[in-house]
């Protein structure tokens, strides 16, 4: 009995490790309709024409990774009239945030910094793109003008994470 688990549990890892990579490789992704702080249905922008740096973020952690968003804005390691970058309130998982609330606290500070801002009420975006569990995380991602997701980082973001969307970005600009 021993023997025989061995090897299905070798090609069980085997597997494992096969999807895990598979995920990592850039994975075509269609655009989606969301709203719009006004609560019209607004497609993403240049989608298919620009390469798109989204931040999908719960409202609950909206403050999460922000030295990063801050050091991105600072540095403008990311400007390029190649790139596009906008957020996407992922509504659905911050119940406690009534989404009216949500889109006018938004609004506010669009107002301030110019920034663009969607919202998900029914993470129509995460289960589009497969993102799996997005609740109380920030999400970074990145899209080429070929509609491939070419990167996806969950979470308080490593000094790694950083270094690997510097990377990302600086192939596209």
């Amino acid at each position: 009995m021993k023997l025989k688990f061995i090897p299905m549990l070798a090609a069980l890892l085997c597997s494992a490790s096969v999807a895990a990579i598979a995920q990592e490789q850039p994975r075509k992704v269609t655009n989606v309709e969301l709203l719009d702080l006004d609560g019209n249905p607004a497609k993403l922008p240049y989608f298919g024409e620009k390469n798109l740096m989204i931040f999908y973020v719960d409202p609950d952690r909206h403050k999460q990774n922000q030295d990063f968003t801050e050091e991105l804005e600072a540095n403008h390691r990311a400007q390029s009239p190649k790139i596009h970058g906008f957020g996407v309130m992922n509504l659905k998982d911050a119940p406690m945030v009534p989404n009216g609330m949500a889109r006018n606290m938004a609004r506010k500070r669009t107002e301030k910094n110019g920034a663009q801002v969607f919202a998900d009420q029914d993470r129509i975006l995460s289960t589009a793109w497969g993102l799996g569990d997005c609740n109380n995380q920030f999400v970074l991602l990145f899209v080429n003008t070929a509609g491939e997701l070419v990167f996806v980082r969950k979470g308080e973001l490593s000094a790694q994470d950083k270094e690997e969307f510097y990377k990302v970005i600086d192939q596209y600009k």
